[in-house]
């Protein structure tokens, strides 16, 4: 008769992983808009990198556009977590247009940070990627040329600024931890008199995200990482496992992504989700590889987080 044991496996579970709190109020400020207003609710870009979430909110009367222009006059409409340039809601309030902001907090106060160092004359360097929506919005709130773009050392050579004593940075919130710190010193080391943030511009959960994979990667065979292909956040996390020692991170965004050949003979494996992938697909992931594996799942904690974010006092109010 076959042998049909399944292989055994441990699975380290990442904790912190998964939604954070400016995720959780983003889509909580789409759904209370649908509720309060009715379908159809029009959203400035996705509402939060993740095709699962995005189609959910679809479902329930929510319409994805690029741009304010493909927005009737007569809908609400809500501008993303990733934060926008100053010019969309100023082009809302001139068209008369009821919106609501689910821009996450960390990045409002990226965005009030810049606004301070420029009212105090200084010129910024934005350490963030190219066309993403959170730094195109950061650029955004501030007038042409005031905001000079890095995404690696090399780039800190070639800045030509205004007057080098006269500085400020700010940083992408979702970024790699230890990448942007070899940025930050390129910086300090030209521009001796550059001024940082009082505290990391780089949010909480990005950090405890990547601090969890750091613990975990040495143990781990294989690191799997559940998100987006556009998600700043999850595709740090996987450059940070390979960084730390996992021989093979791969990104997937549901359980059918999952290469089961590359897999073959491993003995542990690793599981985190960036901060806009939902629980159910960590979950869909997890049963997916008990049905091959005799499993055993080991959750890892390297931090607790209880952030919470408000939502906006308009989605408060009755209609």
């Amino acid at each position: 008769m076959a042998d049909t044991a399944l292989p055994p496996l441990t699975l380290y579970l990442a904790a912190p992983r998964g939604f954070c709190a400016g995720v959780d109020r983003a889509i909580k400020i789409v759904e209370m808009a649908l509720q309060k207003w009715g379908a159809p609710v029009y959203v400035r870009h996705e509402i939060v990198h993740n095709k699962y979430v995005v189609d959910g909110l679809r479902e329930k009367g929510a319409v994805f556009v690029e741009e304010l222009d493909d927005c009737p006059e007569d809908r609400p409409v809500i501008f993303s977590a990733h934060g926008v340039p100053k010019a969309v809601p100023a082009e809302a309030r001139a068209r008369e247009m009821v919106f609501v902001d689910a821009t996450c907090p960390l990045v409002s106060k990226v965005h009030i940070e810049a606004a301070r160092h420029h009212e105090n004359g200084l010129q910024m360097v934005m350490i963030g990627h190219a066309g993403h929506p959170e730094t195109v919005g950061t650029m955004g709130q501030l007038p042409e040329g005031e905001v000079l773009l890095v995404e690696e050392p090399a780039d800190v050579a070639l800045l030509e600024v205004r007057n080098p004593e006269r500085l400020a940075y700010v940083t992408q919130t979702t970024l790699s931890i230890d990448d942007t710190a070899d940025v930050v010193a390129a910086l300090k080391a030209r521009f001796p008199a550059i001024v940082g943030p009082h505290k990391e511009d780089i949010c909480y959960a990005t950090t405890n995200r990547q601090e969890a994979v750091k613990a975990m990667a040495p143990d781990c065979d294989a690191l799997l990482v559940v998100g987006a292909p556009n998600s700043s956040n999850s595709k740090r996390l996987v450059e940070v496992g390979a960084k730390a020692g996992c021989k093979y991170a791969q990104l997937v965004q549901r359980a059918t992504d999952i290469d089961w050949r590359a897999l073959e003979g491993i003995g542990t494996i690793g599981l985190t989700a960036g901060a806009s992938a939902p629980d159910v697909l960590i979950e869909e992931v997890i049963e997916a590889f008990r049905a091959r594996y005799d499993l055993t799942v080991e959750t890892v904690t390297t931090a607790e987080e209880n952030v919470e974010f408000k939502v906006p006092r308009v989605l408060r109010e009755p209609a």
